[in-house]
């Protein structure tokens, strides 16, 4: 997936939230702002995306996204639970209207038998509530979190009913 599909996937949802007056927050860990890139690449995302937050370590998770300790000594840094806490905090504390995480194993190395290379967990927060989407990519580390950022994109496109 190329940049471009990113930012064609990031034109659509700043045309969705402008119209539905929504204002938006990212929060990211294995695609260390990629969201946020695509999203700023769009010429008016001012006007909607309030802005984001790399959280690659479980300590700026805890302190910076509002992640409880126990979440992520419970499940790992890379769990549905994480990216839903990762998105529900970042939301209130932002003020947002809609979040959209993102945590994983981008590769090559970090996998377990457990949790391979390529897992990700896209995670959503906003009025209505919260959900997560699991994605086992295959690709290397560049594809992996090309990938992972267009679910991103497309699970915040498909909570603002697009």
């Amino acid at each position: 997936m190329a940049d471009d599909q990113l930012t064609r996937l990031a034109a659509r949802l700043q045309a969705a939230c402008l119209a539905h007056g929504l204002h938006v927050v990212t929060v990211e860990s294995c695609t260390g702002g990629l969201v946020g890139h695509a999203i700023t690449t769009v010429p008016g995302s001012s006007a909607y995306y309030l802005g984001g937050l790399i959280t690659y370590s479980n300590e700026v998770k805890q302190d910076h996204a509002g992640v409880p300790a126990e979440v992520l000594a419970a499940h790992g840094a890379v769990s549905a639970q994480v990216a839903v806490a990762m998105a529900d905090g970042t939301r209130r504390r932002f003020e947002a209207d809609l979040a959209v995480s993102v945590t994983g194993v981008a590769g090559p190395d970090g996998g377990s038998d457990q949790k391979p290379v390529g897992l990700t967990y896209i995670g959503v927060a906003d009025a209505h509530g919260t959900d997560a989407r699991r994605y086992l990519w295959t690709g290397d580390r560049a594809a992996n979190q090309l990938d992972s950022a267009a679910a991103a994109l497309e699970l915040a496109l498909e909570r603002v009913g697009e």
